[in-house]
């Protein structure tokens, strides 16, 4: 299956073959599109064993993976990862950067439906992290998150809110003012209000638990967690 062939799947050609002409600078902690990931990540791992407690020994599903910055986090904390995308060019630069860093992860090109009919409950936590805003059809991939999981296991989201604050400083101020990313790295329609959020979580029978916002100072690079989900923002969802 190619990156861009995938018009029944609940994934945007377009965004797929995107970030698969950008695949190569997935491990490039100075890349424009990926350099992000690579700061906020221990913040990431952090704010999961925080909410989930220790992953060592835990069965996680990465949705949405891409190159296998968190996953390959979690697998180094010792939890059994797997990392699933649709973009098979993210998804071998994962795989060769495996080669290189040892770290025990798999790997699949395969949507969270498709999963989710293959390996219902089959996962302690469930991660989606950056992802939501990218596709299609996010309450599709929430349900589908919700039937991968076992029952109190935990499923984790990260994405963006949308409102005026989170169009001027995550697009106009990070795609054009400051040139944080490229240019069309997202679209504020697609961004997702943690009222939109709950509702999916509702109708997947979750128990969203916990909401944080993630701020970012331009100027000392630096991110951390705090009470303003107004920009972007993490989730936290219990299967009962």
């Amino acid at each position: 299956m190619s990156d861009t062939s995938l018009t029944t799947t609940n994934a945007d050609p377009a965004e797929l073959a995107r970030f698969g002409a950008l695949a190569h600078r997935w491990w490039d902690p100075h890349s424009d599109l990926f350099g992000p990931l690579h700061r906020i990540n221990p913040l990431r791992v952090e704010w999961i064993e925080r909410v989930a407690g220790p992953v060592a020994g835990r069965r996680i599903v990465d949705v949405g993976c891409g190159g296998g910055i968190l996953a390959e986090a979690l697998a180094a904390r010792g939890a059994n990862v797997l990392g699933i995308d649709l973009s098979e060019k993210s998804l071998a630069v994962a795989k060769l950067h495996r080669l290189e860093s040892g770290v025990d992860v798999e790997y699949r090109t395969v949507s969270a439906e498709a999963l989710a009919d293959q390996a219902p409950g089959a996962f302690d936590i469930v991660t989606c992290m950056e992802m939501l805003e990218h596709v299609p059809d996010p309450a599709s991939v929430v349900h589908a998150c919700a039937c991968l999981v076992r029952p109190g296991g935990l499923m984790l989201f990260s994405t963006l809110n949308r409102n005026p604050k989170s169009y001027l400083l995550a697009i106009l101020g990070a795609e054009y003012v400051l040139n944080l990313l490229p240019r069309g790295t997202h679209e504020y329609l697609k961004f997702i209000r943690p009222s939109e959020l709950a509702s999916w979580c509702r109708l997947a029978r979750l128990d969203l638990q916990q909401t944080r916002g993630m701020e970012y100072n331009p100027f000392t690079r630096r991110y951390w967690l705090s009470g303003d989900t107004n920009v972007n923002y993490l989730a936290a969802a219990r299967k009962a």
